[in-house]
């Protein structure tokens, strides 16, 4: 079954998962120094913490995760709609359209927190990568119905899409869910929409 998902999303995968693994054997300072940390952190917290803001932290907090749960859901959304967009756009427009939402969703979080002038604290996660995903998928194939798994109705594609992005605003606006980066996630759809425009009128396929 995994044999039948096109390369790029494979390693997208397969690349997660080491990465988690490293997390384990390597421990807190590897995270530590791979998570997305707000920009001022090392002044805040200090240097003996290690955290600080680093360029290198635009995609490598999208290949660490916080737990086995989180790994599991982000890898399972990749499975179910990255071989989808990857047929699509081929694999060099897939690669760029996929890093491109994580790096926007990066830009994102940071812009917000900064904003927030909150405690500093890290943002790990494929997610930004995955509504980027999400919302190609959405204007590809926006009748295509996904059954959701709690309620188990089915909603098309579109509807699907438009109802997680407002539902991860409300939730983003009002601080209602904490410890997680609903705007991250937002800003992954952001970067989608912008790469999506950007091709708009061309050949996605390359």
């Amino acid at each position: 079954m995994f044999g039948s998902v096109p390369p790029v999303t494979r390693a997208l995968i397969l690349a997660n998962v080491a990465v988690f693994g490293l997390q384990y054997l390597l421990g807190e300072r590897f995270v530590i120094a791979f998570a997305l940390w707000p920009l001022g952190s090392a002044s805040v917290l200090g240097p003996e913490s290690g955290a600080g803001f680093g360029l290198w932290q635009l995609v490598t907090y999208a290949f660490l995760h916080g737990s086995t749960l989180h790994l599991f859901f982000n890898m399972f959304a990749l499975y179910m709609f990255g071989g989808e967009i990857e047929r699509a756009f081929g694999p060099r427009r897939y690669l760029q359209y996929y890093f491109v939402a994580v790096i926007v969703a990066a830009l994102t979080q940071l812009a917000v927190s900064g904003i927030a002038a909150a405690a500093p604290y890290p943002t790990v996660g494929a997610s930004g990568g995955v509504f980027g995903l999400l919302l190609a998928f959405g204007m590809l194939y926006p009748r295509r119905m996904i059954m959701l798994i709690f309620p188990p109705v089915p909603l098309p594609a579109w509807l699907f899409v438009t109802l997680y992005g407002a539902l991860e605003l409300y939730l983003g606006v009002t601080g209602t869910s904490q410890g997680v980066a609903h705007f991250a996630h937002l800003g992954g759809m952001l970067g989608g929409y912008l790469m999506l425009r950007h091709w708009r009128g061309g050949a996605w396929r390359g």
